[in-house]
């Protein structure tokens, strides 16, 4: 039984190997770094979350070197990190599968697989890059939201608005009217389908030079003109 217990404080791995599992995971951490920069796409980059990332790998490597064959370790560790508390929502899906990414990248290497480390870390993030810069999952553009406030004070006529829209659009769908300030400024939206893609920016444009139109803005998921 003493000896059991002394097997948790006893490690059987050289300090060369602590070393060369940490430089392992510190390149696979730069790479993956590198390709969290070239494939993130959102409005907020955060310089923190990706030296995080770089770190992450590495301490994941050190955990995993710590509990090697241990169930005791193991219990250990799992009782000592039950006591973090992490507070910071991760809404990005991008950054989920980075986090994971350096998990399982600083696992391998901390087990001394630096060939599925590294050969993980390129193969993985270079499809990954692929995808994201040739857009081969993202949906062709068909249907666009278009927003906009008309003054309805006055002489009211549908038809100077409408008329864009046949102009420029295949099919035009009202899907909601929204008062604004009483009865004098309506929001309308409607789902539109452009008779050509890069006609957009024009339609917003003539749309926006009319004196009873305002706010016009033409969305497709989260992006817009």
């Amino acid at each position: 039984m003493l000896q059991n217990f002394r097997n948790i404080f006893q490690f059987n791995i050289t300090l060369e190997e602590v070393i060369a599992n940490l430089f392992v995971a510190l390149i696979c951490g730069l790479l993956l770094s590198f390709f969290y920069r070239k494939t993130y796409r959102g409005p907020g980059f955060s310089i923190s979350f990706v030296n995080a990332l770089v770190i992450l790998a590495m301490i994941t490597a050190i955990v995993i070197m710590v509990i090697g064959n241990n169930l005791a370790r193991a219990f250990g560790l799992v009782g000592a990190m039950s006591i973090i508390r992490f507070r910071t929502a991760v809404k990005e899906t991008h950054d989920i599968i980075f986090i994971f990414f350096a998990l399982a990248v600083g696992m391998a290497s901390g087990v001394g697989l630096y060939a599925v480390a590294i050969a993980g870390t390129l193969f993985i993030g270079l499809v990954y890059l692929m995808l994201t810069k040739t857009g081969i999952a993202i949906p062709v553009r068909e249907e666009y939201l278009l927003q906009f406030t008309v003054d309805a004070s006055g002489d009211f006529i549908q038809t100077y608005y409408t008329d864009f829209l046949k102009q420029y659009c295949r099919k035009f769908n009202l899907v909601n009217t929204r008062s604004i300030n009483g009865d004098d400024l309506l929001e309308l939206s409607y789902y539109v389908k452009l008779k050509n893609r890069d006609l957009g920016t024009e339609l917003v444009n003539k749309l926006r030079k009319h004196e009873k139109i305002s706010n016009v803005n033409l969305f497709f998921d989260e992006e817009y003109f």
